[in-house]
């Protein structure tokens, strides 16, 4: 069984950097679609980011595009998210997820980690 463990949170001022992981443990399939999400206090949780791990195809929400970077290490099966550039508006609980579709809500990811906390300050 497939497990997702993030980590990489913490706490940046406006402007700065981060870089979430995402460490997948148990049998991987090398066809699947991960992705991040993200929820902050009183709203919904959104989609930020997807990558398909056998093209490293990738698809941003268009208020990260160009500051936040997703990718996949086939090797050591971690997904990471590279934010630069961060805006108060960043700060949520950051999850991850895998499944082999690319499904639009959440819960219907067949895999889901526990999150990680970004805090950006102004």
């Amino acid at each position: 069984q497939v497990q997702l463990v993030e980590s990489g949170g913490g706490s940046v001022q406006a402007g700065g950097s981060l870089r979430l992981s995402c460490a997948a443990s148990g049998t991987m399939y090398r066809r699947w679609c991960m992705a991040w999400w993200r929820q902050a206090p009183g709203k919904e949780r959104e989609r930020v980011a997807i990558i398909f791990t056998l093209s490293n195809t990738t698809h941003y929400t268009d208020s990260v595009k160009g500051r936040f970077t997703i990718s996949y290490d086939l090797a050591k099966d971690t997904m990471y998210l590279h934010m630069d550039s961060l805006k108060p508006e960043d700060t949520a609980m950051y999850y991850c997820a895998a499944d082999d579709t690319c499904p639009d809500t959440w819960d219907a990811y067949i895999v889901r980690g526990q999150g990680t906390q970004v805090t950006v300050s102004s």
